[in-house]
């Protein structure tokens, strides 16, 4: 299926030893940018973004900053990842604050929130995007600690972020949950983590609930297999080599195929929707 975005077919083998992985040690590099202009539709906006210093993250930051935005980008210690994206939103003539930090620990969650509002003023997006994986053969492979890291940063962290958040969201703010496809279809070696993101998309759905009254919108994304840094940070060689070709579409995506879905619930565009999970999964049906 053909796109705008010029995705490498084949992705070659190759694992890195750490998480959430380094971008510049991936090939082909992922693409975070479809160099077409935005149209202003989050002019004045400040965005927060977890994990925005790569993949999905980094995408959806310089997107939003193409539409207008000023963003932080959190991120836990890949400092020139997050340089590079940061100079990408600056390229467009916004503004970005860097904070390396641990969304794990609520006290750290309050204390990010309270940087933005230093720096920018308010926050009128928030994108929980962070996430870990471990993978394991079996639940015997999945430690106590494995377990609390995974939870703590890939659900915890919105829970910290939003009620923290929260005093300073209005009438027209934003969330945006990154969730994922093993939501919906499992995944066998993912167990913890496709847990979490089952848990986003309750989380989506209740916090829609609750903040409708104030005006706050709450939706969430599903992406499926996206070519990511925490992607040969998970699996093997050969893993990493087949990864997204079982996909109708027969590859994985690139962070700039995703992002367009955060710009458009973030925007005005989407202002009748809460609640709601998007699915850029390369033609996987799933239940929703």
């Amino acid at each position: 299926m053909e796109s705008t975005i010029k995705a490498p077919k084949k992705i070659p083998p190759q694992h890195q030893d750490q998480q959430p992985g380094i971008e510049k040690k991936m090939h082909p590099r992922p693409i975070y940018d479809n160099d077409e202009p935005g149209s202003g539709k989050l002019k004045g906006k400040v965005a927060l973004i977890t994990g925005g210093d790569s993949g999905i993250g980094r995408s959806v930051a310089i997107f939003f900053a193409k539409e207008g935005a000023d963003v932080v980008i959190a991120y836990l210690n890949e400092h020139e990842d997050a340089k590079e994206t940061a100079a990408a939103v600056k390229k467009y003539g916004r503004d970005a604050l860097l904070v390396p930090i641990d969304i794990a620990v609520e006290e750290n969650c309050r204390h990010l929130i309270q940087k933005a509002i230093e720096y920018f003023g308010k926050i009128d997006i928030l994108v929980n995007n962070a996430a870990v994986q471990y993978e394991q053969k079996d639940i015997e492979g999945i430690s106590g600690e494995q377990l609390d890291r995974t939870f703590r940063v890939n659900i915890y962290s919105q829970f910290f972020l939003c009620k923290h958040a929260r005093p300073h969201l209005k009438d027209g703010s934003v969330i945006i949950n990154t969730t994922s496809i093993t939501a919906y279809r499992g995944h066998e070696t993912l167990m913890d983590y496709a847990s979490t993101k089952g848990a986003i998309v309750s989380f989506t759905r209740s916090l829609s609930q609750s903040l409708v009254a104030a005006g706050i919108r709450v939706n969430a994304v599903a992406p499926g297999p996206v070519w990511t840094p925490l992607i040969p940070a998970t699996f093997d060689e050969k893993k990493v080599e087949q990864f997204g070709k079982d996909s109708p579409i027969g590859r994985p995506a690139q962070p700039a195929e995703i992002a367009p879905c955060y710009v458009f619930l973030a925007s005005k565009d989407s202002a009748f929707m809460t609640g709601q999970v998007m699915h850029p999964n390369g033609g996987n049906v799933v239940n929703t």
